[in-house]
């Protein structure tokens, strides 16, 4: 792939840096397109890594800025009865205006 923005000294359009993370079922589960002007960042992309890989396995999604050990959030697909089940150490619900149970934080 080719960045149409950024040009070498004799003009020609210099080659973007592309990362593909492809799961288990052959399917992308995250794509980086890095400008040719911007160095790409392998703290970020091991610690996607780490959150695709946590939030498979534990049906649970990551906040910004999540690094491991950092409090997850279950998923809404996942009923209190079966988060008590899949979470024995518990969870905590995230009071919202409505009193829906939205945002249930635990650590995995």
């Amino acid at each position: 792939m080719v960045d149409p923005d950024e040009k070498d000294s004799a003009g020609k359009p210099l080659p973007s840096r592309a990362l593909h993370i492809v799961g288990p079922d052959k399917k992308i589960k995250l794509s980086f397109l890095y400008p040719a002007s911007t160095g790409r960042n392998m703290d970020e992309v091991v610690r996607v890594l780490e959150s695709l890989q946590t939030a498979s396995k534990h049906k649970v999604a990551t906040p910004v800025n999540w690094k491991p050990g950092d409090p997850v959030v279950i998923s809404p697909s996942v009923s209190n009865e079966e988060a008590k089940k899949i979470f024995p150490q518990g969870f905590e619900t995230k009071d919202l205006p409505s009193k829906k149970d939205y945002l249930r934080f635990t650590r995995v």
